[in-house]
């Protein structure tokens, strides 16, 4: 007779909690490994994917789209029976607000690094100036890691970094260049850096000649935000149980396994999997895990504020072109970057046809003043920056403010060593994993591949042999 399956208490019910949920009680695919208790401090699952209601419109207040050609989050939301509502972007023509207008984002770019001048000089971006900077790289010294900020001011001017790597990279972690680790964020960039050779050059063989006719991104007809939605169905069809608005109080290590308490229950599971925000689990381990919970204190994060607003289409004096604009910090504006919803996704503009929704961003990391302001204040800044960028002049029928105090950790110089400290700790105290954004990468996939990493972390023992029986790897 097989013993029954170990006992795993996930905490946090973001994407990544509930994907190690899923994967742990097989509603991603595959037998059960596990009997799952899922807890959540707050009212809903979902963490940063979120739906909202705006101008009678489901729209997403978090995240809108996930990176379709890392596998994880487009497998996880097929095995939950997303498959029938995957829809690629319908535009994703982006532009750079900068130098007093819109410019197409050049082509043939990574992470702002361009990889044809050509394109970058037809794209006006950069001055004439900046051109020649750009073209006359200078050498710079690189070991095990560098911030893409100096590697960039360095070798190819400021103007690239001000300009391209600033607004971009603000839009994936709303963090400041000159921080940002190369080799945690933009990894194939690494060994061209080391190597010495151009950089420019380097990019262009990075990228295909020849575009793939696959997606970059995918998003959901309906929202990003209904993905967790359908996890969590899944996950509780499986039988985990899924609990909301009950916060856990402590987490110690026991002789047999854990302690979880909350204000309703005491568990003993086998084994923890942390999926909360890096300063959660560092109050979570400050008593069993000091060391980890040092390093896990010592992550920081950016605050952000969504601005979603709903026009009449028939208001618009000019219709809007494109997926929307980025804007580099250097230029002053309130906003770092606008949306045109309804252009980017096909879904949005079939189901309101004659409203016209899009979305701004403000704040980043150590300037999230934009946090404390009031959601009339927002909404002002942004319409006022709308004006100027694109000649918006209509009303909205409809706004939505939503903030996000702790949105995107920060992965400066050292972060990957930082991140190996935390799991050698963790592995050391035996049955405990960590997953989320903080660790490997702040997209959605990269959350999905951290849970996935965690399971596995927690099922297979030293030998490589897959343990879903008896007691955890210890």
């Amino acid at each position: 007779m097989s013993e029954p399956l170990p006992h795993v208490v996930v905490i946090g019910g973001g994407i990544a909690g509930l994907a190690a949920a899923a994967f742990l009680s097989g509603a991603a695919g595959g037998p059960a490994r596990a009997a799952v208790t899922l807890l959540e401090a707050g009212e809903r699952l979902g963490g940063k994917l979120r739906v909202g209601e705006v101008g009678g419109v489901q729209v997403d207040l978090g995240a809108e789209s996930m990176l379709a050609r890392r596998p994880e989050a487009v497998e996880l939301a097929r095995n939950v029976g997303l498959a029938d509502v995957l829809e690629p972007p319908a535009t994703a023509k982006a532009s750079v607000w900068t130098r007093d207008g819109l410019r197409p984002l050049p082509g043939r770019q990574l992470m702002g690094v361009p990889g044809d001048l050509a394109l970058l000089a037809e794209s006006g971006v950069l001055s004439a100036e900046g051109l020649r900077r750009t073209a006359a790289e200078q050498p710079v010294e690189v070991g095990e890691d560098i911030a893409i900020g100096r590697l960039v001011a360095d070798r190819l001017g400021h103007e690239v970094l001000e300009r391209l790597v600033e607004p971009l990279l603000g839009g994936v972690y709303a963090g400041r260049a000159e921080e940002i680790s190369l080799r945690a964020a933009v990894p194939q960039l690494l060994p061209i850096a080391q190597g010495g050779g151009s950089l420019v050059a380097g990019v262009d063989r990075l990228l295909p000649r020849t575009p793939s006719p696959a997606p970059v991104f995918q998003g959901l007809r309906g929202g990003i935000g209904t993905l967790p939605l359908a996890v969590a169905g899944a996950c509780r069809k499986a039988g985990a149980e899924l609990s909301t608005g009950e916060p856990v109080e402590e987490l110690r290590r026991t002789p047999g396994g854990w302690l979880v308490r909350t204000p309703e229950r005491t568990l003993t599971p086998d084994a923890v999997l942390l999926a909360v925000p890096a300063p959660a689990a560092a109050r979570l381990l400050a008593t069993t895990a000091p060391g980890a919970a040092a390093e896990l204190a010592g992550i920081e994060y950016a605050g952000t504020a969504l601005v979603t607003l709903a026009f009449r289409r028939a208001e618009l004096a000019e219709p809007l072109t494109g997926s929307g604009f980025l804007v580099p910090p250097v230029d002053g504006r309130s906003i770092k970057a606008s949306t045109f919803s309804s252009n980017k996704w096909g879904w949005l503009a079939r189901s309101a046809p004659d409203a016209f929704l899009l979305r701004t961003s403000l704040g980043r990391h150590r300037e999230e003043a934009a946090l404390r302001l009031s959601d009339q204040e927002l909404v002002a800044r942004s319409l006022a920056d709308l004006r100027e960028a694109v000649g918006l002049t209509a009303q909205p029928y409809d706004t939505a403010v939503t903030r996000w105090p702790t949105g995107l950790p920060q992965y400066p110089v050292g972060h990957l060593a930082r991140v190996a400290r935390i799991r050698a700790a963790a592995a050391g105290l035996g049955g405990l994993a960590l997953a989320g954004a903080a660790y490997d990468g702040v997209g959605i996939p990269a959350c999905v591949a951290s849970a996935r990493r965690a399971v596995e972390d927690l099922l297979t023992p030293p030998n490589g042999a897959d343990r879903t029986e008896g007691t955890m790897r210890a």
